[in-house]
């Protein structure tokens, strides 16, 4: 056993990486069948199969809590170096479809490297990672694909962006429906009656008490639940804020435009019946004012620490774009 920061007791049969956004971070099972749970940004791609690589050797099976651009961006690369793609059942049929719409991506203006699904994941399957097995918990909510991986016998819980230490994922009432919220809510529950020893979240730091964790992310998603309107508002405030995240910042006079034609906002215009320009106003507004965003040399950057991107790492095709796949 190895104690994280926190004071989690983690074996040492896995390797924990706690990344900055725009990352997420990345959990490794070395063993004699290599594994990555989540594989970051496709701006960090190479430095994430380069940090497997001298931990674990080649990395065999890539496994996906869901599928936003965070979470998949480094699958590209680890699959044509040879490892295998798994993820939750509807985002894996998704993306073998090559339906526009895989990973949010150009919904949400995110750029996702092409790859393919080798595996498809649903509730209650085994999986062997590493030296360990790991069960398959379906968690919808954040994506309708999202999926928790529970270890039984530490006790372990990878909770993807359903919640970590200080916040619960933001949910996409426009694309899932308005049931989206209730759905996390239900999600979190269902993980918390696992009672885990340790929670692996996807953002920030193991959480010290998990028992703790779970009373206070419910709490927040019940908000979500009971105020709609807040719910749309707190989507629209962290796809922004990753936006200024992987771009450096945006000129201050590009960003109104740059927010008037992107679909989340549209979208969240119409469920707060109001125009995008209008939102686009108040989101640039409210933000500045609570110091979620900043001013620095004419551009808007957000305030959240998070690593730099090279704007090449940014040209990929959405996956309108991408090739077809080849019949299994």
């Amino acid at each position: 056993m190895s104690l994280d920061p926190s004071g989690a007791a983690l074996p040492s049969w896995l390797t924990w990486w706690q990344r900055p956004f725009p990352d997420a971070n990345t959990l490794l099972l070395p063993g004699r069948r290599p594994a990555l749970i989540d594989s970051g940004f496709v701006g960090h791609a190479d430095e994430t199969a380069d940090w497997a690589r001298a931990h674990a050797g080649n990395i065999d099976l890539v496994v996906n809590t869901h599928w936003h651009s965070d979470h998949v961006g480094g699958n590209a690369l680890l699959q044509s170096r040879g490892a295998a793609i798994a993820a939750g059942a509807p985002e894996a049929e998704a993306i073998t479809r090559r339906d526009p719409g895989c990973c949010v991506a150009e919904y949400l203006d995110q750029p996702v490297a092409p790859y393919t699904v080798d595996v498809s994941l649903d509730d209650g399957q085994v999986l062997r990672l590493g030296e360990a097995d790991w069960m398959v918990v379906r968690t919808p909510g954040h994506t309708p694909g999202h999926l928790a991986l529970w270890q039984a016998d530490e006790r372990l819980l990878v909770v993807g962006d359903a919640l970590s230490d200080y916040d619960v994922g933001w949910v996409n009432v426009a694309l899932d429906g308005p049931d989206a919220a209730a759905t996390a809510l239900a999600s979190l529950g269902r993980m918390a009656d696992l009672e885990p020893r340790v929670i692996l979240p996807s953002h920030g730091p193991i959480p010290a008490d998990p028992a703790a964790a779970f009373a206070a992310a419910l709490r927040r998603a019940q908000r979500l639940v009971d105020d709609p309107a807040g719910a749309t508002w707190y989507g629209a405030r962290r796809i922004f804020a990753f936006a200024l995240m992987i771009r450096d910042g945006i000129p201050a006079d590009e960003v109104e435009p740059y927010l008037h034609v992107r679909g989340w906002l549209t979208d969240a215009a119409r469920l707060l019946d109001t125009t995008p320009e209008a939102l686009a106003t108040e989101l640039v507004t409210t933000m500045l004012a609570s110091g979620a965003v900043i001013m620095r040399h004419g551009r808007l950057h957000a305030a959240a620490d998070h690593s730099p991107v090279a704007p090449e790492a940014l040209r990929v095709p959405f996956p309108r774009a991408w090739e077809a796949t080849e019949p299994r």
